[in-house]
């Protein structure tokens, strides 16, 4: 199972997954997404915290994303990502790609 929760801060959306990011969830992500941006999210941080999977389906969502953001002239960051999801972000290459933070705050200190 896969929620969402969506609160404002600054100019930034942020999107807190909360369960398993796989083969089966994973367009309900790239969806809830889509209408993030077409509703006007233009600068996005993603807080893992609760997310307990992300699978390769998961990585290509978040890879999406990010290049509907960059055309648009937004960012997108990430934020308290647990152990799991840290080693999968630094095996696909994400560690690099995107700024982590350890929390919220510091994220958001940075995307708006």
């Amino acid at each position: 199972m896969l929620q969402f929760t969506d609160n404002t801060l600054g100019n930034a959306l942020v999107i807190a997954a909360k369960g398993r990011i796989d083969n089966t969830t994973a367009n309900l992500f790239e969806a809830h997404c889509s209408k993030a941006l077409a509703d006007g999210a233009k600068n996005v941080i993603l807080d893992f915290e609760d997310l307990q999977f992300l699978s390769s389906a998961g990585l290509r969502g978040i890879l999406l994303l990010a290049k509907r953001l960059k055309a648009n002239g937004g960012k997108l960051v990430f934020c308290s990502i647990g152990d799991a999801i840290r080693e999968i972000f630094e095996i696909a290459g994400f560690d690099e790609m995107f700024p982590i933070y350890a929390n919220l705050e510091a994220a958001t200190a940075e995307a708006v």
